[in-house]
């Protein structure tokens, strides 16, 4: 069948689909009803925060928790057993959390916003994020000032991310749409970059990064102080 055959096809049908429409009733004058599940299943907040942390590990991203005090300590220790010398950072990243790290930080902000080849000789990238989803392991950014441009958190190989437990994580993608912005463009982000051949070998890294860190934060970071040189944050995977 011609492309244009198969056009008028999917018309055809369009019109038979709509051919008991009043043709002066428009897409607000027929309510639909939303009723589906907002979110599957009851849980504490405390369950939900284990649950992301779950599913983010089943995606393949490393997942860390601390303290918010604890939080530089722990960038630092990440970014040293990484081996990374040059960090990408956001505009509005605390500058606290990056304090002691054996990194030199690389700003990315208008109008000195770095190129593509220049953020592919950075070895990390270390962001905030607007909220996690719980049900799907899921982070999202927004491009708010501690997460930055879209491009500095897919062109660098490694990719830490910070999600405040108390006020980012929610249960469901329903949930998440209610908290988000329309009009501004997002990124979900549920594991490591990765695809499939034909023959299902998983490969890594190849539009984004290879690898990811989540860090879940119990308490506020972006006030936090750095602790004191020599204090072990705590540190849970699951």
């Amino acid at each position: 069948m011609s492309s244009g055959g198969a056009r008028e096809q999917i018309l055809a049908r369009v019109r038979r689909a709509l051919a008991d429409v009043p043709r002066a009733e428009r897409p607000d004058d027929a309510p639909v009803p939303r009723d589906y599940l907002a979110v599957h299943g009851q849980r504490s907040h405390a369950a939900s925060v284990d649950l992301l942390a779950r599913n983010l590990t089943d995606y393949r991203a490393r997942v860390h928790r601390t303290e918010a005090a604890g939080l530089p300590a722990l960038l630092s220790r990440l970014l040293s057993e990484r081996g990374a010398r040059r960090v990408v950072v956001p505009p509005g990243l605390p500058r606290h959390w990056l304090v002691g790290a054996p990194v030199e930080t690389v700003p990315d902000s208008a109008p000195a916003a770095l190129t593509p080849h220049e953020l592919d000789a950075m070895d990390s990238v270390v962001t905030g994020c607007a909220l996690a989803i719980a049900e799907t392991g899921t982070v999202v950014l927004d491009g708010d000032p501690d997460q930055g441009r879209r491009s500095i958190t897919l062109v660098p190989d490694h990719h830490l991310c910070v999600v405040r437990t108390a006020d980012q994580v929610v249960d469901s993608v329903p949930q998440a749409l209610a908290r988000l912005e329309p009009a501004r463009p997002s990124t979900w982000i549920s594991g490591p970059s990765a695809t499939s051949d034909i023959e299902l070998e998983r490969v890594e890294g190849v539009h984004g990064p290879r690898t990811l860190e989540v860090i879940l934060v119990a308490g506020d970071p972006r006030s936090a102080s750095a602790p004191p040189l020599g204090v072990p944050p705590l540190d849970v995977r699951s």
